[in-house]
């Protein structure tokens, strides 16, 4: 009888795609990963929802609306290990440059004065198929329990694999200095 793999899930808040990026990065030993995991949620796959209890989640970009705080809880609610991945999941990142400024301003200048925009409604986007914006841009420790961060802009694949392997292998995560410096 075959032995059923451990989950891996995966999703992208408020980033740039870039620490997904990183993670298809490793290269043939996604073979490796894929040996080890069956992947669930994840734009890896498309699957839109969670099919089972995850073991891992990797959670890359920070929250800086209300649906990327719902899609985050859902996460920590599924995930045994959750681990923030790059700059915008540990710190908040380029988004929360925002952070600097009042919500209403940022959304004005968007929308209303901003030298490029062409918006003859004079109206902020306030459709509820729009999910409403939050005051600031969170990194994700701050809206649920985080295991586990990986910082870097994104983190580089090998640092990513190796974390991987370390927790589906049920090790300590230590990675040497050469995958977590940044000169």
């Amino acid at each position: 009888m075959a032995r059923k793999k451990p989950r891996l899930a995966t999703t992208s808040l408020a980033g740039c795609f870039g620490c997904h990026m990183s993670l298809l990065d490793i290269d043939d030993r996604i073979l490796q990963v894929a040996e080890l995991v069956d992947f669930d949620k994840s734009p890896i796959d498309d699957f839109k929802e969670f099919t089972g209890r995850c073991a891992i989640g990797l959670v890359e970009g920070g929250c800086c609306n209300e649906e990327n705080v719902e899609v985050l809880r859902d996460f920590r609610k599924h995930c045994d290990i959750l681990v923030s991945i790059g700059d915008c999941a540990t710190m908040g990142g380029i988004p929360a440059l925002r952070n600097m400024v009042p919500l209403q301003e940022c959304l004005d200048e968007a929308y209303l004065n901003g030298p490029s925009v062409y918006n003859p409604s004079g109206k902020v986007p306030d459709d509820e198929e729009v999910p409403l914006m939050l005051d600031k841009v969170y990194p994700a420790h701050e809206v649920v329990k985080i295991d586990y961060h990986l910082p870097g802009c994104p983190p580089p694949a090998d640092t990513l694999f190796a974390a991987l392997v370390a927790l589906l292998g049920n090790e300590p995560v230590e990675l040497p200095y050469q995958l977590i410096k940044y000169d």
